[in-house]
Order: C-alpha cells, then sequence, then structure tokens
C-alpha cells in the first residue's frame, strides 16, 4: 500500500484558551477525493492550514506527501496546490495576468487559457482583480491552485458562491483530478458536494473527529424506502412484508420499517403487482449525508 498523501496524529492547535483542533487523527489516501466536514468554529481551516504549513501545530504530528509541511515547506510548494477563501490576489492584477504568472512558476503547469475556458473566465482575463464578482474570483482561485498540475491540491469552500454551471464546471474539475491520479482534499459546507465527489468523509466537531467514512457507508439502513402511487394501503403492505410499520411520509412515498433484505424487496414488489401497482422507486432507506453530518454535531445554529 502506497502511504497516504496526508497523515494527521493527535494534533492539536490552539489560540489562546480556546482549542480548536483537539487531538485530531486522520488519512487521506493517495488519489483520492477527501472531504472535511463540520460547523462553523469546528477546525476545518486550522487543520487544512496545519497540512499546508501555514500554522505551527502545538501537538501531534503533520505529515504530507511524506514531509513535514513546516521544515520542508519548500520542497511542498512545488508539489501541492492550495485555494484560499480569501484569494490570495494583488487586487489591481488582472485575471489572465495572474494566472500565467502562476503558471510560469512550475516546469510542467497547465495551459492557462485551456483552464480559463473550463472555468468560463475567457472573458474576464483582462479584468482586474478587485472587479471580479464573487464567482468569478472563487474560478479563478480554483484555477490557481491546480495551474502547477499539483500532485495534492487544498479546497476550501472550492465552490461558495458558484451559480449551478460553474459548480458542475468545477465538480467536473476535482473528478479529473482524482482521475489522473492528484490527492485533493477539499472542506466544504455543502453536503451534496461531500456526496458526490468524495471517496472519504471526516465529520469533525468542536475540533475532535466524530464520524468517518465513504458517504454511503456513513448512515445504516433503517429499512426500506418506496415511491408510487398516493393512498396506498400501509397496514396491507406492513403485513406482507412483516414489517415493524409502514409510513407515508409524503403524498406517494413510504417507509417500510424493516430488515432491508431480497426476501423484504421481493414480498414489497409482489404485494404491488398483485394490485397492479406501478412502483416508481424502491430502494434502502439510507439517512443522508447531511442527516448523519446534524446527528453527530447538533443542530444548533454556530457563531
Amino acid at each position: 500500500m502506497p502511504e497516504p498523501a496526508v497523515v494527521i496524529e493527535g494534533l492539536v492547535k490552539r489560540y489562546g484558551a480556546r482549542v480548536a483542533v483537539d487531538g485530531l487523527s486522520m488519512e487521506v489516501a493517495r488519489g483520492s477525493v477527501t472531504a472535511l466536514l463540520g460547523p462553523n468554529g469546528a477546525g476545518k481551516t486550522t487543520t487544512i492550514e496545519c497540512c499546508e504549513g501555514y500554522r505551527r501545530p502545538d501537538a501531534g504530528r503533520v505529515r504530507v506527501l511524506g514531509l513535514d509541511p513546516r521544515r520542508d515547506g519548500a520542497q511542498l510548494r512545488r508539489r501541492v496546490g492550495v485555494m484560499l477563501q480569501a484569494g490570495g490576489v494583488y487586487p489591481g492584477v488582472r485575471a489572465e495576468e495572474m494566472l500565467r504568472h502562476v503558471a510560469g512558476l512550475y516546469a510542467n503547469p497547465v495551459r492557462p487559457e485551456l483552464l480559463m475556458e473550463r472555468l468560463g473566465l475567457t472573458g474576464a482575463g483582462k479584468t482586474p482583480y478587485r472587479r471580479l464578482s464573487g464567482g468569478q474570483r472563487q474560478r479563478l482561485g480554483l484555477a490557481l491552485a491546480i495551474v502547477g498540475r499539483p500532485e495534492l491540491v487544498f479546497l476550501d469552500e472550492p465552490t461558495a458562491g458558484l451559480d449551478p454551471q460553474a459548480r458542475l464546471a468545477a465538480w467536473d474539475l476535482v473528478r479529473e483530478l482524482r482521475t489522473s491520479g492528484v490527492t485533493v482534499l477539499l472542506s466544504t459546507h455543502l453536503m451534496d458536494e461531500a456526496e458526490r465527489l468524495a471517496d472519504r468523509v471526516f465529520i469533525i466537531d468542536r475540533g475532535r473527529l466524530v464520524a468517518a467514512g465513504a458517504p454511503s457507508d456513513l448512515g445504516r439502513a433503517a429499512g426500506l424506502r418506496l415511491r408510487g402511487p398516493a393512498g396506498l394501503d400501509p397496514e396491507g403492505l406492513r403485513a406482507a412484508v412483516g414489517a415493524a410499520a409502514v409510513r407515508e411520509t409524503e403524498p406517494g412515498a413510504y417507509l417500510v420499517e424493516c430488515e432491508p433484505t431480497p426476501a423484504a424487496i421481493a414480498a414489497i414488489a409482489a404485494w404491488c403487482a398483485e394490485r397492479s401497482i406501478l412502483l416508481e422507486e424502491l430502494g434502502l432507506a439510507r439517512p443522508t449525508l447531511e442527516e448523519v453530518f446534524l446527528e453527530v454535531t447538533g443542530r444548533e445554529v454556530r457563531a
């Protein structure tokens, strides 16, 4: 097995009396997309900044591509791409000028005009950074992070504020990075983004790891979910399947509380066939990633 791209062991980072990261341990596999999730103030950005070498841990160990991010920062900068929330771009520089400048720092960069086109920035190439819209700045930040063909890229809220078309374009680029063997560590508040892109998810809260796994594995199936005509006989269906209960959660949507076995699926299908009922959907009733997130971090609004 290849060494993980990122190894974090017992990471602790304090700001005065406040503990931002409290003994966090996690690994990021090479060539994967890994999502770091958590409420505001959970320690996501601090963790990523420790990996990037911008913050010095108070305790614990961080290794990135086998190197120490603080001691070996010069070596890592040639191999790692970073997308910052604040952009980090001089306000007067033109978008295309900035991207070409950064591309020139690398031996084998992606052609800047290709990234400009992929991210819908061609028309804004001559525009000073200060005059770019929020979405344009976000797309430029993504382009700057990947133009050098990094082995590992850190993306902090990569699609925040983007419209649906731009978000899909960014997602396609992230998938292409994974296909080409690039490791991606992203932090995001968008649960659908994590579900669609991430091979593995780490959820942290108050600086501690509270859940980890593939998005599809984090929630245990609680039964079967089906969709069809509204007003089906829930008691008749319950008896046919031997379920604990059948609830119509919204018109035409049903939750069958039972052990999700092939026999239970066959019983539902047979019951519907006998009554000439055509189902639109029948599958496992797994909680969404958002439901899992709220279960392990709570529903209180964070500052």
